[in-house]
C-alpha cells in the first residue's frame, strides 16, 4: 500500500488550479505575506468557510484571489466598507481585509480612520511597499520625502504617514508593525490580530524592487530585505537604546493591544435593547 503523503499547507489553502501563476513581480514581498497569512490561519485552525477575505485594488489586493476562503475583490479604497457590511451581516465570521498603502490610506483613508474609531472587529493587513505598484508607480501616502515616483519625478515633497500612529490616534484596539523579512514574527502577529476582538491593524513593510526599488536605486529584492532587517527595532528593545541608535529606525512589534467595546457587539446590544416593547415605546415617543 502506498504511503499517504500529508497535505501541504499550500494545497489546503491556495486555489492552485484556478488562478496561478500569480501576477506579482519577481522579488515582490507580497507572496511572503500570503504565506504568513495562511500559516497564521492554519495555526489558529479556523475553518475556511468561517473566513471572509476582502480587498480593494492594487498589487496586495490581488491576494484573496489565490486563497481558498470566502473572498470579495472590491473597488479601489472600499475594502473596509464592504468588510464592515459582511461583519454586520455575519458577526461570527472572521473578516480579514488585505489592502495596501495607497488603497488603504489614500483612496480608502476615510474608511480606515472610521473603522478604527468604531473599533469594528476586522483584521486589516496593510502591505506597505511605499508606492502604487500596479497602477503606474505613483507616490502614495507612505512614499518617503525625497523619493521618486511617476507622479513625483523630482522627488516627493509631502510628508508621509505613519500608518500605525494614524490607527492608534483613530482608536484601534490592536496595532502592530512587522516586515516581510521577519516572516516568523509576522505569522505570530497576524495570528494574534485575527484572534483580537476589535479593529486589528497589522502594517507589513514589504519590498517592491521592480517599481519603487528601481526608481530609487534600492538594489535587488535581497538588498531591500536586508534593509528591513537592519533598519527596524523590536518594540521591546527601543526603550533600552540610546537616542543616537534610534535615529532613522522603524519600530516593529505589537504597539497597542487594549480591550475596548467592539462595534458589532455594541450594535447587537442596541438592537436587543430597542426591540423590547417598553423600550421601543419610550424611544418612539421621544422621536
Amino acid at each position: 500500500m502506498r504511503e499517504q503523503i500529508p497535505q501541504k499547507i499550500i494545497h489546503k489553502y491556495l486555489r492552485q488550479k484556478k488562478h496561478f501563476p500569480h501576477v506579482w513581480c519577481s522579488g515582490c514581498g507580497i507572496g511572503i505575506v500570503l504565506g504568513d497569512i495562511i500559516r497564521a490561519i492554519n495555526l489558529l485552525d479556523i475553518k475556511k468557510d468561517d473566513i471572509a477575505m476582502v480587498s480593494g485594488i492594487g498589487c496586495s489586493s490581488r491576494m484573496p484571489v489565490y486563497i481558498d476562503v470566502n473572498t470579495l475583490h472590491t473597488t479601489h479604497g472600499r475594502a473596509i466598507t464592504f468588510a464592515t457590511g459582511i461583519k454586520l451581516a455575519k458577526p461570527n465570521m472572521k473578516v480579514i481585509v488585505i489592502t495596501g498603502d495607497g488603497d488603504g490610506t489614500a483612496i480608502g483613508g476615510n474608511h480606515f480612520i472610521h473603522a478604527a474609531r468604531r473599533n469594528i472587529d476586522l483584521t486589516v493587513i496593510l502591505i506597505n511597499n511605499n508606492i502604487y505598484g500596479m497602477t503606474g508607480g505613483q507616490a502614495s501616502p507612505t512614499t518617503p520625502v525625497g523619493d521618486i515616483a511617476t507622479t513625483a519625478p523630482y522627488g516627493v515633497i509631502e510628508r508621509n504617514f505613519d500608518i500605525c500612529e494614524l490607527a492608534i490616534a483613530a482608536g484601534a484596539s490592536f496595532v502592530a508593525r512587522t516586515t516581510a523579512f521577519h516572516t516568523i514574527e509576522a505569522k505570530k502577529i497576524i495570528a494574534k490580530a485575527i484572534s483580537k476582538q476589535g479593529l486589528a491593524l497589522v502594517e507589513i513593510i514589504t519590498q517592491c524592487p521592480v517599481i519603487y526599488g528601481r526608481f530609487n536605486k534600492k538594489g535587488s529584492a535581497v538588498d531591500m530585505l536586508k534593509w528591513q532587517r537592519d533598519n527596524t527595532i523590536p518594540v521591546e528593545s527601543i526603550s533600552k537604546m540610546p537616542e543616537e541608535k534610534k535615529k532613522g529606525k522603524i519600530v516593529r512589534g505589537i504597539l497597542v493591544n487594549k480591550d475596548i467595546p467592539e462595534y458589532t457587539k455594541e450594535y447587537e446590544k442596541l438592537i436587543e435593547n430597542v426591540s423590547k416593547p417598553q423600550n421601543y415605546t419610550k424611544t418612539h415617543k421621544k422621536i
